[in-house]
């Protein structure tokens, strides 16, 4: 088993293309799977308008701007992608992208990214998933803003173009989003409903917590995906809900632990351990014709005699022989 693990880089560049290749360096050192970044700019994720509609929540980290003054500040500049993604082949990580519209499916085409990935609140755009999916590549779908239907209306998206290398991340579309409102049991209910269509599942995390990822692993979860910024310090739109260089490499490290934690289905006994377990023994001399009692047999340590589901069964009868105290009882004592 191994779960693929996503470093999602977003806006944690802070617009300097160094520290975005210091991102997928240090995400590649502590063990990350694949660095993912975000392809739109604001004209094509967004327009610039100024009514109430496209300003952002209140209570959000982003309050007080626009929509497309936000994305303006958080996007991942286009020219720096292609030279991003070949900094990360030379170092060995996947380098892949979520596109917000079909330019960016085409620019990501052309620097021939390995998967594609699509945003919670992309997820309902059925056009933009078939067009990615019609580029055979695999599709990681998260599912933070989307009903059960909408779910499968995703999915059949992609099959439709003959699509099916899916995985559907389940996500708290909350920034940080807290435990308790992840509903992490959800993880198992979509691998029951979507993994005999052949679909996988994993968690998209906005939580600043480890112990979801590990519970996610632990209920089946293929692939993690979780922000990652090497200092929060550092600002970024993203920061406030991604993890540090340690933190994220901590993560890597109790997921790899979880992995082998979990190991197979195996019923195995360890012979080893298995020897000091309990079975049936005289405490008392026994002489032949006593009968036996909880006085002179007892169920203890360790497994040289008849095993304890025969205890009941002996109690009352005659000992065929004699049993000097701390004799082990063998089958002679079945046949009495």
């Amino acid at each position: 088993m191994h779960t693929y693990i996503i470093a999602e880089m977003s806006a944690n560049h802070c617009g300097d293309k160094e520290i975005a290749k210091r991102i997928i360096k240090t995400a590649k050192e502590i063990g990350a799977d694949a660095i993912k970044v975000q392809t739109y700019t604001a004209d094509t994720i967004t327009i610039d308008c100024d009514s109430e509609i496209f300003r952002t929540k209140e209570g959000s980290l982003w309050e007080g701007q626009t929509l497309y003054q936000l994305y303006s500040k958080a996007y991942t500049p286009w020219e720096w992608q292609g030279e991003l993604k070949k900094y990360a082949d030379e170092l060995g990580i996947d380098f892949f992208s979520t596109p917000f519209d079909y330019t960016a499916v085409d620019f990501l085409e052309s620097i021939d990214v390995p998967r594609y990935k699509i945003a919670s609140f992309e997820a309902i755009d059925y056009p933009l998933i078939r067009y990615a999916a019609a580029k055979g590549k695999p599709m990681i779908i998260s599912t933070g803003i989307s009903s059960l239907d909408e779910i499968q209306e995703a999915v059949d998206a992609c099959k439709q173009m003959g699509n099916n290398d899916i995985t559907l991340l389940k996500c708290t579309s909350a920034y940080p989003a807290k435990p308790a409102d992840m509903n992490l049991l959800t993880i198992r209910d979509m691998i029951e409903r979507f993994g005999p269509q052949g679909v996988k599942v994993g968690l998209s995390d906005h939580s600043m917590r480890v112990e979801p990822v590990v519970a996610a692993v632990a209920l089946g979860a293929t692939v993690i995906e979780k922000h990652m910024t090497l200092d929060r310090a550092l600002g970024g739109e993203d920061s406030g809900f991604s993890l540090n260089a340690e933190e994220f490499a901590d993560m890597v490290k109790v997921v790899r632990i979880t992995e082998q934690a979990l190991g197979k289905v195996d019923y195995t006994v360890n012979q080893n351990n298995r020897s000091y377990a309990r079975s049936l023994f005289a405490v008392q001399d026994i002489k032949k014709g006593d009968l036996l009692t909880p006085q002179n047999v007892r169920s203890i340590r360790p497994s040289c005699g008849l095993h304890p589901r025969y205890y009941d069964s002996l109690l009352g009868k005659p000992a065929p022989k004699d049993a000097p105290f701390g004799t082990p009882l063998d089958k002679d004592f079945l046949q009495s």
